[in-house]
């Protein structure tokens, strides 16, 4: 990696941990999403990112009418995501048969890969709802490129859109299309035009500012074939003489494939099954168990409702092995200015939009 992007900000302090807690906004009125003229009262958003607006949901965005263009099919991305599958099935085979040590390994580096994906690409960088210095950032980044699930810069675009025009056809993974899709579709088809529409008006100059962002994009295939493949398979073989077979199908295919799926979990599961204390009027919702795998990303309702808590989640760490993680680094200084909501902006958004589900503590 270029010097300069060790360098950067080394010299700055870290001791400073500071927590921005959002208090309760102003309502506003706008016109429900059905189109028709009932109104209600949503919560505005607080100026709390000047920098960044394009993850909050635009209610006036409408899909146009008429049927859906004719689906492409991505036969490169069906084949190899069918191929990824049947050696993960196989490395379930294999798992009893395998050393303890490669079960360990398989497990940290699920977790690892998991953090590169919540507490780096969807957190800070699709959010911004908390910073982080550059050695937390270089972390991230590895472990980011461990999970292999687009570069950074691409996973933050497609979420940043996914918010602001979620369940339309403008959403990458719209849920409205269904479990299948929302879940791994979306990826072995062409993006539907309006997405593209729509993610290239985003403003993403925060992004392409970053420069360790870029780096990983230009070096990204690389990158993700060592992290991601090579090095999952090898570290086993070496080091405690586990079999080739066992590295490659129960280390590799097997923890990638349970990592994809805890993450798809969220845009399929979490939009369709569970409740939704705090916004009724929208489709994601609170399951624990895709919170369990996918380390505390399954609170969905409520990190719909307010997209800029960087614990995505009233509870901090119930569930939630990457607030906890979040945490840990800016008790060490490496990670600060950590956003959080209100509980008088929380109840004030359960009182009025709430399917009367909540239970408090």
């Amino acid at each position: 990696m270029p010097a300069h992007l060790l360098q950067e900000e080394m010299s700055s302090s870290y001791t400073t941990t500071t927590t921005t807690t959002i208090t309760e906004p102003p309502a506003r009125i706008v016109q429900n999403g059905e189109g028709n003229s009932e109104k209600h009262l949503l919560l505005a958003e607080e100026d709390i990112r000047p920098e960044m607006k394009d993850d909050i949901f635009d209610p006036s965005y409408k899909d146009k009418e008429g049927p859906r263009p004719k689906l492409e099919y991505v036969w490169r991305n069906i084949i190899l995501m069918s191929l990824l599958h049947l050696g993960a099935l196989y490395g379930i085979v294999l798992i009893p048969t395998c050393k303890v040590y490669t079960w360990l390994w398989g497990f940290f580096y699920y977790i690892i890969s998991a953090l590169g994906i919540t507490a780096g690409a969807h957190r800070l960088w699709s959010h911004r709802s908390y910073k982080a210095r550059l050695p937390l950032r270089v972390f991230l980044i590895i472990a980011n490129t461990m999970a292999f699930q687009n570069d950074a810069y691409e996973w933050a675009r497609d979420h940043r859109v996914h918010h602001k025009f979620s369940e339309t056809d403008a959403d990458p993974h719209n849920a409205r299309r269904g479990f299948f899709f929302s879940h791994v579709g979306w990826l072995l088809v062409r993006k539907h035009p309006a997405v593209k529409e729509k993610g290239g008006l985003l403003d993403l100059s925060d992004l392409k500012a970053e420069k360790l962002l870029m780096f990983q994009r230009r070096h990204y295939k690389p990158a993700v074939l060592l992290m991601c493949f090579v090095l999952p398979t090898l570290v086993p073989w070496y080091f405690w003489g586990e079999t080739f077979q066992h590295s490659l199908y129960v280390a590799t295919f097997l923890r990638y494939a349970i990592v994809l799926n805890a993450t798809w979990l969220v845009n399929s599961a979490a939009h369709l099954y569970g409740y939704r204390p705090y916004d009724k009027n929208i489709n994601p919702r609170e399951n624990i168990l895709v919170s369990l795998g996918a380390v505390g990303e399954g609170f969905h309702n409520y990190h719909h409702s307010f997209p800029y808590d960087y614990s995505t989640s009233e509870y901090r760490w119930h569930i939630n092995l990457t607030t906890f993680f979040i945490d840990c680094m800016a008790a060490l200084g490496l990670a600060y200015d950590r956003k959080k909501v209100s509980k008088a902006a929380v109840l004030a958004k359960i009182k009025r939009t709430g399917d009367g589900s909540y239970k408090s503590g």
